[in-house]
């Protein structure tokens, strides 16, 4: 299938492609809307990757969630917070715990995780779904039918990652020692131990 764009060009139009979107977007589509084929938008956006790294561009063309995305560089991310500062997309250190629990061990239900956490989640969990960052995902077959949550596509955008196999593993045989100072204090040491998976 031929492009409307000639070769030099491309790479253009991906870039600008890219730029609008704001979010990855599939191989696919950056073929449809340049009317060429995959292996082709493949190939360029290789070639792009290449040029934004030898170019010391302040961008960069990262593969995540099953698509592609211009970011910007590690090296500007305090500059660009400072721009960008909005604490309402931070999440709070209850939703954090929560999502990596379901990170890790989804399908789970609402039950499952306030076992672990030992507190109630369902604010959490409403939280979590209004962000679109986890999903409901049927129900289990026990007692009570409670619902299942797995994580979206959105999870994987907000962590930058391209699949939950990127999610660091977990050392489940040996937990990390819980400091004496928040045993006195009264916290939950599983808490502290979904606390310390950075993710």
């Amino acid at each position: 299938m031929s492009s409307e764009f000639g070769v030099g060009n491309l790479e253009a139009a991906l870039e600008c492609l890219l730029f609008v979107s704001g979010e990855p977007v599939l191989i696919s589509d950056l073929a449809r809307a340049l009317e060429t084929d995959t292996i082709t938008v493949e190939a360029v956006l290789r070639s792009l990757q290449i040029s934004l790294k030898e170019r010391d561009s302040g961008l960069q063309l990262l593969r995540i969630a099953g698509g592609w995305q211009l970011a910007t560089r590690s090296e500007y991310s305090t500059a660009v917070a400072r721009l960008l500062t909005r604490t309402s997309t931070k999440l709070s250190r209850a939703s954090m715990e929560t999502l990596a629990i379901i990170a890790y061990r989804q399908p789970i239900t609402a039950p499952e995780i306030e076992a672990i956490r030992g507190v109630s989640v369902g604010g959490v969990l409403k939280t979590l779904l209004d962000r679109r960052l986890i999903q409901e995902a049927g129900r289990k077959m026990a007692l009570g039918r409670p619902m299942l949550y797995t994580t979206t596509p959105d999870f994987l955008h907000y962590f930058g990652i391209a699949d939950i196999s990127q999610l660091p593993p977990l050392d489940l045989e040996t937990p990390p020692p819980v400091p004496a100072e928040i045993v006195a204090d009264g916290q939950n040491p599983v808490s502290v131990v979904v606390k310390s998976v950075n993710i």
